[in-house]
Order: structure tokens, then sequence, then C-alpha cells
């Protein structure tokens, strides 16, 4: 019963966020929970965490901005633009 109102109020509180934020949340629990599975220790859920949470942010980002996409140039710097038709 606790873990169904746990995860009750973590899906409202994830309800009112952007979706770089869904994104970012997202992408940390799902990090967290495959760092820990692979590695067997919290430093692992921790590294999986921080990696799953910025590359949740920067998929979230783009969501935000339908028909833009990431590119880089040249020396290595990422812009966003129209995505190609």
């Amino acid at each position: 019963m606790k873990k169904a109102i746990a995860l009750v109020v973590v899906a409202l509180g994830l309800a009112s966020c952007t979706q770089t934020e869904q994104g970012a949340g997202i992408g940390a629990v799902s990090g967290a929970i495959i760092g820990g599975a692979v590695t067997g220790n919290v430093r692992g859920a921790a590294v999986g965490a921080a990696i799953g949470g910025v590359s949740g942010a920067v998929i979230g980002s783009v969501a935000e901005q339908p028909g833009q996409c990431y590119y880089r140039d040249r020396y290595g710097r990422r812009y966003i633009d129209a995505c190609p038709r």
C-alpha cells in the first residue's frame, strides 16, 4: 500500500513538470536502476542517475521545440535549428 501511495505522489509531482524536467527525472531514475543493477553498488547507481538525468534533460528540451533538432558544427559546438523535412 505504501508503494502505491508513493508512486501516485511521484506521478502527480511529475505531471506538473516541463518536458525537460520530466525527461531529466525519468532519465535519472532509469539510469540509477540500470547503474545499480549492473554494478551492484551505490556508486554505480549514482553515476547512472547523473548520466541518465543529463541525457533525459537533453532529450526533453528537444521535445519542447517541435520541428527543432540538435546539430554540431565542424568545431564541435552544439546548436539547434530546423529539422530537415
